[in-house]
């Protein structure tokens, strides 16, 4: 077992879409839920029914086949200002902010200059725990 260590608001997070696989979580649903915030996705969405494409990690080099429903909120989304509105809940924030930024590794400090209503240290709480939430956790690059 992983030995657990505490992350800091300089620690650099992403989404393990392995994690998604592993719990048996329907990706392909909890982004459809938000492309449903922004109405230049809900026209794409029905388009990019069930279609995926390889993602390659720029940072570990990994090959993912993701959804090319990914594709469509990050091309129509990153100019709506509602899409990281702040009455959004802070975790969804975080992981459109994910989305915006096609899951580069990032930071609590960093988060917060795109989500900034909210503390880099209460981001840090929130995703910086043992109970990992929708595949966020950090990032430990290969060796």
């Amino acid at each position: 077992m992983a030995k657990f260590v505490r992350p800091t608001i300089d620690t650099k997070f992403y989404i393990d879409f392995s994690w998604w696989q592993q719990k048996g979580q329907n990706l392909r649903a909890f982004l459809l839920s938000h492309a449903n915030a922004c109405p230049d996705c809900q026209r794409w969405a029905e388009d990019a029914q069930d279609k995926t494409f390889d993602w390659i990690s720029p940072e570990t080099g990994e090959v993912y086949e993701i959804d090319m429903l990914w594709h469509v909120i990050r091309t129509y989304c990153k100019d709506d200002p509602n899409f990281l509105d702040n009455r959004i809940p802070l975790t969804t924030a975080i992981f459109r902010v994910f989305i915006l930024n096609n899951n580069t590794p990032i930071s609590p400090a960093e988060l917060h200059q795109q989500i900034p209503k909210k503390s880099a240290d209460m981001i840090l709480r929130t995703i910086g725990r043992r109970q990992i939430y929708k595949g966020i956790k950090p990032f430990v690059p290969s060796v």
